[in-house]
This record gives structure tokens, sequence and C-alpha cells, in this order.
């Protein structure tokens, strides 16, 4: 279990640098450059992700499972986290009106998967990586709310239909790509019971 709580430590500590020392990560900025920033930020995020997803199929071999979610369940997940998927790529393309409607898809995108793998998944380390990350999507919403109201960023304005267009065939390939292959290449269980 430790090895999850280090590996969280690292992937969602270097994320909440911007939340917590936002003085830090821009005197870091200045001193040795965007571009330097950006590559520590992504050697202890990935650092981190491989640590997290290590310790967490660590603490699978011996879990403390305080219950057992019903099987229909994963069903209601599965009808989330096609929201989720397509939140996610809209995040990473210019604004259409999903993105300007939302403002911080990425954010929704987490809390939404957090909040799905939290039901179907009554187990301690499950518990702790989803309660984490939901947690610090919610800290981070509130942080980004801050910033726009003391003018340091802005509110997506929409932009073209096609931007949703792409964002929801996108998010479905996405979301089929995990259901069919992917979720159980990576974490090692099918996604829907039955399949």
């Amino acid at each position: 279990m430790i090895w999850l709580v280090i590996g969280l430590v690292l992937f969602l500590g270097i994320h909440s640098v911007r939340i917590l020392a936002p003085e830090y990560r821009q005197a870091q900025i200045d001193a040795r450059g965007l571009n330097a920033w950006k590559g520590i930020y992504s050697l202890i995020s990935i650092a981190g992700l491989v640590v997290l997803i290590w310790g967490y199929g660590q603490a699978r071999l011996d879990p403390v499972v305080f219950w057992v979610a019903p099987g229909w369940m994963s069903h209601v997940v599965a009808l989330l986290m096609i929201v989720a998927m397509i939140l996610l790529v809209a995040s990473q393309l210019p604004a259409g009106r999903i993105k300007a409607a939302v403002k911080h898809p990425m954010l929704l995108a987490v809390k939404i998967w957090a909040f799905a793998h939290f039901l179907v998944n009554g187990d301690l380390a499950s518990l702790i990586l989803f309660c984490a990350f939901l947690a610090w999507a919610v800290a981070d919403r509130i942080s980004e709310k801050k910033r726009l109201q003391a003018g340091l960023t802005s509110n997506p304005v929409a932009g073209p239909v096609k931007w949703d267009i792409i964002s929801v065939v996108g998010g479905l390939v996405v979301y089929l790509l995990f259901l069919i292959w992917l979720h159980r290449l990576l974490i090692g269980v099918p996604p829907i019971v039955g399949i």
C-alpha cells in the first residue's frame, strides 16, 4: 500500500503545485525557463504514475474489502465513462460548445472517472486511489475558479461545433478501445462483468 501512496503523492503532488504553491511554480519557471519546468513536471508525473500503477497492482494482491458492488453497477459505470471519455477528448481540443459550457472538461472527466470507479471498487486501495483523485479534482476546480476571479485565467469561448463532433466521436472511440481491449490490458480486469 505504501507504493500506492508514494505514487499518489508524486503524481498528485506535482499536479498540485499550481494549487498550493503558485509562487514557487512561477519562481521555478522564472529561474529555469518554462520548458525546463515542463520537463521536471513531466518526469515527476511519469514517475508518480508508474509507481502509482505498480503500487495499486501490488495492493490489489492482498485486498482489504469493504463492499462488493452488484454486477449491474458496472453498467452504470460504463455509461458514466462514456461521458468522461468525451470530456477527456474535449479537453485536448480547441473549444467547441462542450468545452465552453463545462469550462474545465479534464477536471470534470477526472471527477466522473473517480466517482464511477469508487462505486464499483470497495477495497481499501481503490478507495484511497479514487478518493484522492476526486479530492484533487475538486480542489483544482476551486483553485481554477479563484484564478478566474483574480483575472489570472479566462474561460474558453465557444468555437465551431466541429470540435464538439470530434470530441464525441473521439471520446466514443477511446471509450470502445478501453471497453474492448485497453482496460483489461492495462488494469488486468474487464470493465464490465461478463465480457
